[in-house]
């Protein structure tokens, strides 16, 4: 499983929690952040379930701790 962190069409973030067949979305943010923080904060809210699952900045194309 990976998350997957973006901006929308609006400019806002957003996250999904994509499952590992890469294809099916678990969670997702369900509204968007005017702030990337304030996304990331959603997502480790969500990891705090699961330590080991990893984030994947789209916006870079980069995995990242934040």
């Amino acid at each position: 499983m990976y998350f997957n962190l973006y901006k929308d069409v609006a400019g806002q973030w957003r996250w999904q929690l994509v499952a590992a067949n890469h294809s099916d979305i678990i969670a997702d943010s369900a509204e968007g952040y005017v702030n990337r923080a304030d996304a990331v904060h959603g997502i480790n809210l969500v990891r705090e379930a699961s330590s080991a699952t990893r984030i994947f900045d789209r916006n870079s194309n980069n995995w990242t701790a934040d």
